[in-house]
């Protein structure tokens, strides 16, 4: 039975005091829940507090992005070695903002997460459809060709420890969600991709969704087969939400 993993993605919100404070606060609250996986994606100048505020508890902290170099003269750019020296244990990477706002290939996100992967870290891989592709019916389609792209050359050994995100782009922040059968038909679509490149590895493998998931709809998206948990935005901002789709996701 594959274990649900909810991790938070702050975008560039949070403070190195406000991240501090809000971590304090959602350790208190899932202390005692052992059987999902958390995680918090904080910004880059958040994560070493980040990493210090969680010391102790079962929260991983997650980078939201990586420059798929272990050094060099790449201004302004983090690389993987400078997020596993501080403790990052996972890299959330081909965020649909990403893709769209700063122009990321498939190409380009299947070099982070073999970057990733080489460092000992989990990626967390994000692949969506536009509203223009869902109403054209081409939702597989898209999926499917950033799946193949973005995992190219990975192994099924590798495979396993990546966890895929699907988020609808037209859920991300406008409050529309997938209904709970919409989004399972999609995962399904997904693992059956993942299944034919990578075997029965596939079964293994967590597929979050990532489309405006809150408390009041968490527990009948999580009651889905192929959901295995989900990429919170909003909701991962303020500790007792958060915290109780934390809940919702225990088996």
């Amino acid at each position: 039975m594959r274990t649900n993993v909810i991790a938070g993605n702050w975008k560039m919100n949070k403070t190195n005091a406000e991240a501090v404070e809000m971590l304090t606060e959602l350790k208190g609250l899932v202390k005692d829940i052992k059987d999902v996986k958390i995680i918090i994606g904080a910004p880059f100048t958040a994560l070493s507090d980040a990493v210090k505020a969680v010391e102790g508890s079962q929260i991983g902290i997650a980078a939201e992005n990586v420059y798929p170099k272990a050094s060099g003269a790449y201004t302004g750019e983090v690389s993987p070695v400078m997020l596993k020296s501080i403790g990052v244990k996972y890299v959330i990477i081909g965020h649909s903002e990403r893709r769209d706002y700063f122009k990321e290939t498939n190409e380009f996100i299947n070099e982070k997460v073999k970057a990733v992967l080489e460092n000992g870290m989990t990626p967390i891989l994000c692949i969506g459809e536009h509203l223009e592709d869902r109403e054209a019916g081409k939702t597989a389609e898209v999926t499917e060709k950033q799946i193949r792209e973005g995992l190219a050359g990975i192994t099924p050994e590798q495979a396993e420890n990546i966890i895929v995100a699907y988020e609808p782009v037209w859920a991300i922040g406008t409050g529309k969600t997938a209904t709970p059968e919409v989004a399972q038909e999609t995962h399904k679509q997904i693992r059956e991709v993942l299944r034919d490149m990578f075997g029965k590895v596939a079964d293994k493998m967590i597929i979050q969704y990532g489309g405006s998931m809150k408390p009041a709809n968490a527990p009948e998206l999580l009651a889905q087969p192929d959901i295995d948990g989900g990429l919170i935005g909003g909701a991962s901002l303020e500790a007792t939400s958060f915290a109780e789709i934390v809940s919702a996701a225990r088996k």
